[in-house]
C-alpha cells in the first residue's frame, strides 16, 4: 500500500516545478509547498487589482464585506471598496474594474472579495510569494516568474484558479479562471521550455492555447453572462483585455503593489 507521504506528494503535484489547482482549498494545501502562488480571479478580483495597481494604488485584500472590513480599512488608513451596486459619489470604488478605472485616485484601497481576497489571505499564511494575475497581465506574469526563477523543482510555482461558488458554498469551476490560469502557464512555459509542468498545469495551458477566441469565451461563459445581463458588461470587456497590462501585482506587507 502506498504510504500517506507518497499520496500527499501526488496531490501536491511534486516534483513538478509548475503546478495548477482550484480555489481556497487548493491554495491552502499547496501554499506551504510552493515558493510562489499566482491567484487568478478574472471576474473580477485580480482584474480589479491590475487596474488599481496600474494607477499606483496599493490594494489590501480582505475576505469579508461586513462591519469588520471598515475597521480593517481604518486601521490601514485606506478607503473601503463597496459592492458593485453600492457605489456613490462619495464612495466610487468597488470590485468593478470599470468603476476603479473611472474613480478618483486613492493611495490605499481595501478590496473585499469572497474568492480572490480570501485565497490571497490563505496563500500568504503559507509563507509563499503571492501574485495577482489574470488575462490582462498573463504574459507579463509569465515573464516575471521566469525572471525570478520560479517554476523549478527547487522553487515551485502554483497557479490557483479561484472559481466561483454554488449557492451551497461549494466550488464552481469557472471557465474564465481556467483560461486566465492557462494563459499564465502557457506564457511561463514559453519563457523556458525546460520547465516541467504537472499534468494539471499542462492541461490548463492547452485549454487556453486551444481556445480560438478567448474574448468571446469570457463574454459567453456563465460568469460573463451574469455580469453582462446585470449591467456590468464593461467589467467583462476589461477582463478580456488579453495581455493589455504589463504590471505584476505582488502581495507585500499585506497589500498588492507593482513588482
Amino acid at each position: 500500500m502506498a504510504s500517506l507521504l507518497t499520496v500527499t506528494e501526488w496531490f501536491m503535484q511534486a516534483p513538478h516545478g509548475v503546478r495548477f489547482d482550484w480555489g481556497r482549498a487548493g491554495a491552502e494545501r499547496l501554499a506551504s509547498r510552493s515558493a510562489c502562488l499566482v491567484i487568478v480571479d478574472v471576474l473580477s478580483f485580480t482584474t480589479s487589482v491590475t487596474v488599481a495597481v496600474e494607477a499606483g494604488i496599493r490594494v489590501f485584500p480582505y475576505a469579508w464585506r461586513d462591519e469588520s472590513a471598515a475597521v480593517f480599512a481604518a486601521e490601514r488608513q485606506a478607503v473601503l471598496a463597496t459592492g458593485r451596486r453600492a457605489t456613490s459619489t462619495d464612495s466610487p470604488w468597488s470590485l468593478s474594474p470599470a468603476a476603479l478605472r473611472n474613480a478618483p485616485f486613492t493611495a490605499r484601497l481595501v478590496l473585499p472579495s469572497p474568492n480572490g481576497s480570501a485565497i490571497a489571505a490563505a496563500a500568504a499564511a503559507g509563507g509563499s510569494v503571492v501574485v495577482a494575475s489574470c488575462l490582462r497581465n498573463a504574459a507579463a506574469t509569465g515573464s516575471w516568474l521566469a525572471d525570478q526563477g520560479f517554476g523549478t523543482e527547487q522553487r515551485p510555482v502554483t497557479v490557483i484558479a479561484a472559481g466561483e461558488r454554488w449557492p451551497d458554498g461549494s466550488l464552481r469551476p469557472a471557465l474564465e479562471d481556467l483560461l486566465g490560469a492557462g494563459a499564465i502557464l502557457a506564457a511561463l512555459q514559453g519563457e523556458d521550455a525546460g520547465r516541467v509542468l504537472s499534468a494539471e498545469a499542462a492541461a490548463a495551458g492547452v485549454c487556453f492555447e486551444g481556445t480560438r477566441d478567448v474574448v468571446a469565451a469570457v463574454c459567453a461563459c456563465a460568469s460573463g453572462r451574469e455580469l453582462t445581463e446585470g449591467g456590468f458588461g464593461e467589467d467583462v470587456a476589461i477582463a478580456a483585455e488579453v495581455n493589455a497590462c504589463g504590471v505584476v501585482p505582488v502581495l507585500t506587507d499585506g497589500a498588492f503593489s507593482a513588482a
